[in-house]
């Protein structure tokens, strides 16, 4: 069975390469536009990874890890940012909320493949 991955962020051309590059690994992958959507589509469905932008409208990475921190079933769940902001503030902000790690847009298919597989193992 493969792992499944949560995949957030508002742009559609985003979430198409991060899904087309996951599911070329081998992956499962959920899409969702926000956090909204996001916490809406897991529902309690198990889920392996996350992986999410932190800019977005109606419910923000942040704010999702936030949310799914609060919950038992996701509260030890891997979540990687994935962002065009590079700023330390920033970065310190999303561990502090409960980020496992921190990808900068733009970023090379391998490369995010290759921190999917480090976290998951």
């Amino acid at each position: 069975m493969s792992k499944r991955i949560l995949t957030v962020d508002d742009s559609a051309s985003i979430r198409q390469v991060v899904s087309f590059t996951l599911k070329g690994g081998g992956y499962e992958v959920v899409e969702a536009v926000d956090g909204r959507d996001a916490l809406a589509k897991l529902n309690g469905a198990p889920i392996h990874l996350v992986v999410t932008d932190l800019n977005m409208p109606n419910l923000d990475g942040i704010g999702l890890i936030r949310e799914l921190r609060a919950q038992p079933a996701t509260k030890f769940t891997p979540i990687l940012m994935l962002t065009t902001e590079s700023q330390d503030a920033k970065k310190q902000e999303g561990k502090a909320a409960g980020a496992t790690g921190w990808i900068v847009k733009p970023f090379k298919p391998d490369q995010l493949l290759a921190v999917v597989k480090k976290v998951l193992g």
